[in-house]
């Protein structure tokens, strides 16, 4: 069953109007009285006087991801800053070779995190020194993910876990499939309002990409095996896209 707002019965009625007598339809909510969100800009605008129409359309495509990149660090509390910086030295090796041990390759491990400073008990008196070396590894078997945490938390008590991301590897595709999914939507809108509107949809006229939003990562759902504790659950790529047709 098909539910039709007032706003969307409205436009169309307009359309229609427009499609006989001529002028300018925007097929968008009216602004509503007191306070809320303001309505966006229209999605459809026909301009029956130029005898084209503007849509916007809108795609998303989504997909598991494939990479996991886990921020881990070495850090050390010490009476003296040579001290301290020594052993999150010596902790940073332990947890690059058990990272490598891992399975994680050397061209994935890349120094993020390099510091020194001093620690206060009571401001400006000085009661040691913390030093930390962070590292971020990339890895490209997510089904491996939890003996590569394991690996990290066996380093001993120096060793930190910083937080994890997800990421598709091959982002473009996931980007192209949702540009074609926005272009096929505003077609779709474009012949839709032609149509109530008693014409006919013509040539492209122009295209503009509105938006290619940063692909959050989703985390729900177990996309992996129920033995893992690590999902990765859906990365999404949304596109908008501005498309002016002729009208015949």
């Amino acid at each position: 069953m098909i539910k039709m707002t007032h706003a969307v019965a409205a436009a169309t009625a307009a359309l229609l109007t427009m499609g006989m007598f001529g002028g300018t339809a925007f097929a968008d909510p009216a602004p509503r009285p007191g306070p809320g969100p303001r309505p966006g800009p229209a999605k459809v605008t026909m301009d029956d006087s130029q005898s084209k129409i503007t849509v916007m359309g809108e795609g998303e495509r989504s997909a598991v991801p494939d990479v996991m990149r886990l921020n881990a660090g070495a850090e050390a509390r010490r009476a003296t800053a040579g001290a301290a910086f020594a052993d999150a030295r010596k902790a940073a090796a332990k947890l690059t070779e058990a990272l490598l041990a891992a399975g994680i390759q050397a061209r994935d491990l890349r120094t993020n995190e390099l510091s020194l400073g001093p620690e206060y008990s009571t401001y400006p008196t000085i009661s040691g020194y913390r030093a930390a070396q962070g590292v971020e590894a990339v890895v490209r078997d997510i089904g491996s993910a939890d003996k590569v945490i394991d690996a990290v938390a066996a380093v001993g008590e120096e060793a930190r876990l910083n937080g994890i991301s997800f990421e598709v590897s091959n982002n473009r595709r996931l980007l192209r499939a949702a540009r074609d999914a926005a272009f096929r939507d505003a077609g779709a809108r474009a012949a839709q309002y032609a149509r109530l509107a008693g014409r006919e949809l013509g040539p492209v006229l122009t295209i503009s990409e509105e938006d290619a939003s940063p692909p959050p990562i989703r985390f729900a759902g177990a996309a992996l095996a129920d033995k893992a504790s690590i999902s990765p659950g859906q990365q999404t790529v949304s596109v908008d896209v501005r498309v002016v047709y002729g009208l015949l």
